[in-house]
């Protein structure tokens, strides 16, 4: 039956003629890389908004490789419209439903077309902190993140190539190319970072309106290198929860939730944001009181992705910027656990290269990184121009 279908979606879509055969090769990598999909896995497919070339050649890879999919398909007005009316009941009988689907799979793959990146930012704050808190915590959090092999990606569309101030067409294919990196290459060349984080104990980053330390001592390090986001490029480990003190200003827009956050600071004393402001201090209050562990850090990380050298407006891309770092409020993840939880986990991105402020990083005292360049020999072949 399966063989039989394939042969179907091989025909309805063309089977290798698509438009693009840079498709075909992300799809492939997904699932021969990313997730590495066995015979008779199931494979839980969420997509959101207009992604149907790559959904295609996914669920027809999906198929070739003997695999169960399951396919949902979400609409962002849609999820405006529902959130809308969002109370804790519903979220909760919503969750107790998608996390027993979770639980069967044993691989989710989520592509985000993202028509409309402001599509949700009408929703009240209240309302979005229910479907985090009662929805999205127990299903993705809880269940999804610790317990399926996952990818997560963007598909290329006009919004986005507008967001990045780009052509439709050179966005594209700057998107390929920071996707389709060698990640084989990237996993090598993370070895001797990982290996130096691991005997680290204190961590001192400077720059323009940031002077902060913590502790990652016995926390572990996780290099990431194709296996879960797409594009990826970074290593991320987790601060010792009551050890960040000091002052951190980001200098790149984040969106969340709708809205795009701008000119974030935190105060930091013995672990908690004491203090934050942004472009609108209101509501970025609002988002670190969701729970007790927001105003926690969960996570962080440096961005070494060679072929993304400036912000697009999307998490999923800035935080792989080279030069760069993400301190996150928020949940830590399972992999790297420093204690702390939360409904939320908000990768806030600031770069350090010359041209963005410049700024350094020490490991116990010794300078690793100045103006988003390593400077340590070992390190060197993470630099941009090593690539």
């Amino acid at each position: 039956m399966g063989g039989s279908l394939f042969s179907v979606l091989r025909s309805f879509s063309g089977g290798e003629n698509l438009k693009d055969p840079r498709i075909r090769k992300l799809a492939k990598l997904l699932l021969e890389y990313s997730v590495e999909l066995d015979q008779g896995e199931k494979v839980l497919v969420e997509l959101f908004d207009q992604t149907t070339d790559l959904a295609k050649a996914v669920l027809e890879e999906i198929y070739h490789a003997h695999g169960q999919p399951f396919l949902r398909i979400y609409d962002n007005r849609l999820l405006r419209t529902l959130l809308l009316g969002m109370d804790q009941g519903l979220a909760e009988n919503m969750a107790l439903h998608d996390r027993a689907l979770m639980k069967e799979m044993d691989v989710y793959i989520a592509i985000r077309g993202m028509e409309n990146t402001s599509e949700l930012s009408d929703i009240p704050e209240s309302s979005m902190q229910t479907f985090m808190k009662h929805y999205i915590k127990p299903v993705h959090m809880e269940e999804r993140v610790p317990n399926t092999r996952w990818v997560v990606m963007r598909y290329p569309n006009s919004s986005m190539a507008q967001m990045a101030r780009m052509s439709t067409e050179g966005f594209e294919d700057f998107f390929f190319e920071a996707c389709l990196v060698d990640y084989s290459r990237m996993e090598k060349q993370l070895e001797p970072l990982k290996e130096l984080m691991e005997k680290t104990d204190r961590v001192t980053i400077r720059g323009p309106g940031t002077d902060l330390e913590f502790s990652i001592k016995d926390i572990p390090v996780i290099p990431c290198h194709g296996k879960r986001n797409i594009p990826d490029g970074e290593i991320f480990t987790a601060p010792v929860r009551n050890s960040v003190n000091g002052r951190l200003s980001y200098n790149t827009p984040s969106p969340l939730s709708g809205f795009i956050y701008e000119k974030v600071t935190f105060e930091f004393r013995d672990g908690k944001i004491i203090k934050a402001t942004a472009n609108d201090t209101e509501k970025i209050n609002k988002v670190l009181d969701t729970d007790e562990g927001a105003r926690y850090i969960g996570e962080f990380a440096l961005g070494v992705n060679p072929r993304i050298m400036k912000p697009l407006g999307d998490t999923l891309f800035d935080e792989k910027i080279a030069g760069s770092f993400h301190f996150t409020p928020g949940n830590c993840y399972d992999t790297a656990p420093n204690g702390n939880s939360s409904a939320i986990h908000w990768d806030l991105v600031c770069i350090q290269r010359e041209d963005y402020g410049g700024g350094e990083i020490y490991f116990d005292d010794e300078l690793i990184r100045k103006d988003g360049i390593f400077t340590l020999e070992e390190l060197e072949g993470l630099n941009p121009d090593k690539w």
